[in-house]
């Protein structure tokens, strides 16, 4: 499940999540001939990972291993069953085995988006098409494609990735940083990047993110309820953490619509710099009014810069809920039936796309 915005308690943007291009890349290096540095790295890193992989059977059967790693293999070993057969999920969406990493973070996504308009700076690679952020394995170099952005005037985030999927074209291993986890986000995180081996649109980061994060939260609500009951206390963190984030993306859709107001007006871009600083400001004052971060972090949280990316990063993987529940029941809540409907969006022009993930009734 996506890592919480920075400074915010609840489980947002981010999974921040993904990184499906850094392994299709590989597959086509002749294309990005002038990224060879780029390529050598997410290739060493990648093969590492793929090398250092273990069979989660045979883990679990290794003499003295800690209880720890036995209950979350085990959970993310149920999960994965659940996922294929309860969602209808694709077997080959990973989670059949572990890597142990020598680090605590997975890696890092870079994003960026226009300062005076709510539009991504996009990247293209093959397969996974035109996508809205850009993986390191490495952080400093992370950060030095973030200095080149903003040196051009764009406007920029660093978020670390929570996990990827490279859509069924290696078996993804769960990763050491993961087991850290609570058990619901664990299990969110095997529904969500399996959901992407599932169901993939090149080039539509905000459908099939939006996509993924719908079936990760119904998959853990009918995970819980199926294994704990209605009173599972899994389900009841879920739960909360769930009508957090809902109030919390309502603020981030109502100060994106006035962001989005004043870009479009006549206005000079002085006063419309003046007005987002003042958009951003009155977004983050609600925020701690409505108690959405621990009152010890109020402080911090009304001091740290946002802008238009940290808007366009929260949306881009929670739009269409209103429409993805009209599918799902349209197909008598059959996962199987579901992921087809989904599909079937694909046939749509981009603007019906976007019409669908923004309905709000």
């Amino acid at each position: 499940m996506p890592k919480p915005l920075p400074l915010l308690s609840i489980p947002l943007p981010c999974r921040t999540k993904k990184i499906p291009r850094i392994f299709t890349v590989l597959l086509f290096p002749i294309f990005l001939s002038g990224c060879l540095p780029y390529l050598f790295h997410l290739g060493k890193e990648q093969s590492s990972i793929i090398l250092g992989r273990e069979k989660i059977e045979d883990i679990l059967n290794l003499p003295g291993l800690d209880l720890k790693t036995k209950q979350k293999l085990n959970l993310i070993r149920d999960a994965r069953n659940f996922a294929i057969g309860e969602l209808a999920l694709n077997e080959k969406g990973g989670f059949e085995y572990y890597t142990k990493l020598d680090r605590e973070e997975i890696g890092w996504n870079v994003s960026a988006s226009e300062a005076l308009e709510l539009k991504s700076y996009t990247w293209w690679f093959p397969i996974a098409g035109t996508v809205p952020y850009k993986g390191y394995f490495d952080k400093q170099m992370a950060l030095a494609l973030e200095k080149e952005l903003q040196s051009e005037g764009y406007d920029t985030r660093i978020r670390a990735i929570g996990g990827y999927s490279t859509l069924g074209w290696f078996s993804d291993p769960v990763l050491s940083p993961q087991l850290s986890w609570p058990d619901h986000r664990l299990v969110g995180l095997v529904f969500h990047e399996m959901a992407h081996a599932t169901v993939y649109l090149p080039g539509d980061s905000t459908l099939n993110e939006s996509y993924a994060s719908y079936v990760e939260e119904k998959g853990i609500e009918s995970y819980y309820t199926k294994h704990e009951g209605e009173n599972s206390i899994h389900l009841q963190k879920f739960k909360k953490e769930k009508v957090r984030r809902e109030v919390t993306l309502s603020l981030l859709k109502k100060y994106a619509e006035d962001l989005k107001t004043l870009y479009s007006s006549d206005l000079n871009t002085e006063i419309k710099w003046k007005e987002k600083t003042s958009i951003m400001n009155r977004f983050k004052e609600e925020v701690v009014l409505k108690k959405l971060v621990p009152e010890e972090k109020s402080k911090e949280f009304l001091a740290r810069e946002w802008n238009n990316e940290d808007f366009l990063g929260a949306l881009r993987y929670h739009s269409g809920e209103v429409s993805f529940d009209s599918l799902f029941i349209k197909s008598g809540k059959n996962f199987a039936q579901f992921h087809k409907e989904v599909k079937n969006l694909f046939d749509l022009p981009e603007d019906s796309r976007k019409e669908f993930l923004n309905k709000n009734h």
